[in-house]
């Protein structure tokens, strides 16, 4: 999608955005003029992701939503919150997740 097609009004929701490609993508969406929802586990990471992408110089909003992408009941209640702030998403990063130990193949549990 080039950036041309991605207007101001269009929203961005990325999980595990308190750090690494998480953060840097809601970087990138925030420079290209989306409204970035920015959601991880709640605290001075997530707190800090989320000055830091309403710093970059672009036309939409920033919202933080402290999340545990393990639990249903907590991505349900980011659903709730970016629909109630912005109405839509048209930008769905699934981003989050750990991986114990270095067997990320080894277990279909793992996944």
């Amino acid at each position: 999608m080039s950036h041309a097609a991605l207007a101001p009004s269009h929203v961005a929701v990325v999980t595990g955005a308190a750090s690494g490609i998480g953060l840097a993508a809601a970087r990138r969406f925030a420079a290209m003029g989306l409204s970035v929802a920015l959601a991880d586990l709640p605290g001075e990471r997530l707190d800090s992701a989320g000055r830091e992408v309403a710093a970059v110089d672009g036309t939409g909003e920033i919202l933080t939503v402290p999340t545990d992408v393990s639990s249903r009941v907590e991505v349900s209640r980011l659903q709730a919150a970016v629909l109630e702030r912005f109405g839509r998403v048209h930008v769905l990063m699934n981003n989050a997740g750990i991986q114990p130990g270095s067997g990320v193949f080894e277990s279909e549990a793992a996944w």
